[in-house]
């Protein structure tokens, strides 16, 4: 039986990959991606701006720390459906360095998400400064149709508390475009708070990584090294969204323009969820 212990990661002092045996539970060696054979929406705004992480080092509350980044799936899948839909990706970080990603989670023999990797690659290793494209590329003639932020344990470092990311949110709010986000990801809808607490999100409702898995099974399994210092649906429900699921089953729900996915299970969904919401506002 495959081992149950976090696997020490050889580049960084107390630092843990996820056991071989919750790799074993949690990565499939492909998708349930079946190809993305949209009709190109040719009306509104032409492109997708994809905010990644930049960072790798999650700090738990024990002093660990686990090694992390953007999760694979859930940052190619939706894209691919997107790319598909004829949407131009624009990736961007926080600090203008490469976005960090788990390729423990690459599933290694899905020849269509390698294919979308290796094409968005010249970007994902040399991605914009978020706060250039705040400066010169977001108003209300901006060629941006939608935010995107993937998951992994990755997207809340970083992300939550940038001025930028809340300014790129922000203009989506102002702008009536889309917002595009799952698993972890919505860790970034912490950032549109203002300094009481309040969230310009309130009364949203949202699919996000359940909070049960990370402070049980992910832990039991040696998915994780140890406890999280804060749990993203435990925080989103602080400031007044409505977290939908507790389990994790693939679920994807729109409330206005606001798109959401519950784990990596709802990466090929969501992309889905995302064309047909793009269509309807944008289609001819």
């Amino acid at each position: 039986m495959a081992s149950k212990k976090p696997v020490p990661d050889r580049a960084e002092h107390n630092a843990f990959f996820p056991s071989d045996y919750s790799l074993g539970e949690y990565v499939p060696p492909t998708t349930d991606f079946d190809g993305a054979d949209h009709d190109p929406i040719t009306g509104g705004p032409r492109k997708i701006l994809a905010v990644l992480t930049d960072e790798r080092y999650l700090p738990l509350k024990d002093g660990r720390f686990f090694s992390t980044g953007n999760h694979p799936v859930e940052t190619l899948l939706p894209l691919m459906h997107l790319i598909a839909a004829g949407y131009d990706v624009e990736i961007a970080t926080v600090s203008g360095h490469m976005a960090k990603f788990e390729m423990w989670a690459f599933p290694a023999e899905d020849e269509a998400v390698q294919q979308a990797y290796e094409k968005l690659l010249p970007q994902l290793e040399r991605p914009q400064r978020l706060a250039d494209v705040v400066e010169s590329g977001l108003g209300p003639d901006s060629d941006y149709a939608a935010v995107f932020i993937p998951g992994g344990h990755g997207a809340t470092l970083g992300i939550p508390d940038s001025p930028d990311v809340k300014a790129a949110l922000d203009w989506a709010l102002d702008n009536d475009r889309f917002i595009i986000t799952l698993c972890h990801g919505p860790a970034a809808l912490l950032a549109v708070a203002d300094e009481s607490g309040k969230s310009r999100l309130e009364g949203y409702e949202v699919c996000v990584f359940p909070d049960a898995l990370d402070k049980g099974a992910n832990i039991d399994i040696g998915y994780l090294p140890g406890e999280m210092r804060w749990l993203v649906a435990e925080e989103l429900t602080g400031q007044g969204l409505k977290v939908l699921n507790d389990e994790m089953t693939g679920q994807v729900h729109q409330d206005r323009r606001l798109l959401t996915g519950d784990s990596p299970l709802a990466s090929n969904a969501l992309g889905q969820l995302s064309v047909t919401a793009l269509r309807e506002a944008y289609g001819d």
